[in-house]
């Protein structure tokens, strides 16, 4: 048997999305973005978008942690994601200060969720410390909590745990590494 060309691999993947988008059994949707930051990893269900990965979180572990806590039947399928390609290619441009995407927040729980829905309070180019998120998030003294929940928040650059900062004016750690971080900012006080 002659082996399959790439054009035939494409149309055949193209073909299973699809079909597997049709019959409802494409569960989380993926794509990889280029961006200043390096490629991200994005990733939505049929509720929204519910994972953005650095290439250095490992992609294959992203990929198999949704299926664990998701489900495995997960496909690149760039379509669903034009959206919200279109809006951080939009962002990176700095032609957008905000998203406006849906949002599956399943993967953040408890006290991490509730630093994570309180983030997008922090406005575009300002910056906030950990103690005053932790205020913020109803617990003043989990200033370290709120370092695990921006480590751990599945939706960096949209759901802006960059903007969050020492409260000596170090610029702290960040999921994507410090130069992202130092990235993310510029690109915010720059426009």
């Amino acid at each position: 048997m002659p082996p399959v060309s790439t054009p035939d691999l494409a149309w055949l993947h193209q073909r299973l999305t699809i079909d597997a988008e049709a019959a409802g059994l494409l569960d989380v949707a993926y794509r990889i973005l280029d961006t200043p930051v390096g490629p991200l990893l994005l990733a939505a269900t049929e509720a929204g978008l519910v994972r953005v990965a650095y290439v250095v979180d490992g992609l294959d572990d992203v990929l198999g942690e949704l299926a664990a806590r998701i489900s495995p039947r997960i496909l690149e399928s760039p379509a669903r994601l034009d959206t919200a390609a279109a809006q951080l290619d939009e962002y990176f441009e700095g032609a957008r200060s905000s998203f406006d995407l849906p949002l599956d927040l399943r993967l953040a729980t408890g006290f991490r969720r509730d630093v994570i829905t309180h983030l997008p309070d922090i406005a575009y180019g300002h910056t906030a410390s950990y103690a005053e998120v932790a205020a913020a998030a109803g617990s003043p003294r989990a200033v370290r909590a709120v370092g695990t929940a921006c480590a751990k928040n599945p939706l960096p650059v949209v759901i802006p745990c960059h903007r969050v900062v020492r409260s000596d004016g170090g610029i702290g750690q960040y999921a994507g590494g410090v130069d992202a971080k130092r990235i993310l900012l510029s690109l915010e006080t720059a426009a």
